[in-house]
C-alpha cells in the first residue's frame, strides 16, 4: 500500500492554507503550513513532506528565492501560486525550480489533479529506466549531462550551466531520445501545465536549450522541428555512467 502524500501549503494567507487543508484532506492528502520562510524549512524539517505548494508573495523571502533554495537543496516537487498574470512570470517561476504554476484565484479541484500529476510524474522520474534513472552523468553524441552538477559539457570539454527549466526539458528529452513529442506533451513531462494558454513558452525554452547545445537555430541538428507537430531530439545514443569521485 502507497504511503499518503504529505503536502506543504506555504502562504501567508489564512483562508486559503485553511480551505486548502481542508481540501486536501478530502483526497487523501495530508496538509501541512507555513507562512513564510522559516517556518516553512521548520515543517520540511520536522514532517516527510512530498510536495510545496508555494505562493510567490510572502513576507520575508518570497516564493521565488524560497523556490530556489529547495531546489538546491533537494529534488522536492514545487508548485507555485501567484496572482501575477504574466507569462514571463511564469517562466521566471520554472526557472527558479517550480514544477507547475498555477495562478490566482484557482480551483482547488484543478490544484489537486495538478498535485496528483507531479507526484507521478516525479515518482516516474525515480523510477524510471535504471540504466539513466541510477545514473550520475547521461552521455550523448559527444555531450555529457551532469546531473548532480545540472550542467553540461560539451565534446570540446566546455562546461555550460543550465537553468532548472532548462535542466528538465533535456531530460525528458533522453528518457526517449527520436521521439516525437507535442508541445503539450513537453510541458506536462518536463514540469507540468504550467503556462496554461502561454504555449509558446516551450518554444523559448527549446530555443534557450538549442543555444546551450549550439545547436544551430537555422538548421538545427540535435533538437528537430517538426512543422504542426512540435519537437524530436535527434542524437544517436545515449547512455548513464556513475560519476568519478574524489
Amino acid at each position: 500500500m502507497k504511503p499518503t502524500p504529505h503536502i506543504l501549503i506555504v502562504d501567508d494567507d489564512t483562508d486559503i492554507t485553511a480551505l486548502l487543508s481542508d481540501y486536501l484532506l478530502r483526497f487523501n492528502l495530508v496538509p501541512h503550513v507555513a507562512c513564510d520562510g522559516d517556518s516553512m524549512r521548520a515543517q520540511l524539517a520536522r514532517h516527510p513532506i512530498d510536495l510545496v505548494v508555494l505562493d510567490v508573495m510572502l513576507p520575508g523571502e518570497d516564493g521565488l528565492v524560497l523556490s530556489r533554495e529547495i531546489r538546491q537543496r533537494s529534488s522536492l516537487p514545487v508548485i507555485m501560486l501567484t496572482a501575477r498574470s504574466n507569462p514571463y512570470d511564469r517562466v521566471l517561476g520554472l526557472e527558479n525550480g517550480a514544477d507547475d504554476y498555477m495562478s490566482k484565484p484557482f480551483e482547488p479541484r484543478e490544484l489537486v489533479a495538478r498535485i496528483h500529476t507531479v507526484l507521478r510524474r516525479s515518482t516516474q522520474l525515480h523510477d524510471g529506466p535504471p540504466n539513466l534513472a541510477r545514473s550520475d552523468v547521461v552521455c550523448f553524441d559527444g555531450w555529457e549531462l551532469h546531473r548532480e552538477d545540472r550542467c553540461l559539457t560539451s565534446p570540446t570539454g566546455l562546461v555550460v550551466a543550465l537553468s532548472n527549466a532548462e535542466f528538465r526539458l533535456l531530460n525528458t528529452f533522453l528518457q526517449t531520445p527520436r521521439r516525437l513529442f507535442s508541445r503539450d506533451q513537453l510541458m506536462e513531462q518536463a514540469r507540468g501545465r504550467a503556462m496554461d494558454a502561454f504555449e509558446r513558452s516551450i518554444d523559448l525554452l527549446v530555443s534557450r536549450l538549442r543555444q546551450k547545445l549550439a545547436d544551430d537555430p537555422d538548421e538545427p541538428s540535435m533538437i528537430k522541428t517538426v512543422r504542426g507537430a512540435g519537437y524530436m531530439f535527434n542524437v544517436q545514443s545515449v547512455q548513464g555512467r556513475t560519476a568519478w569521485r574524489a
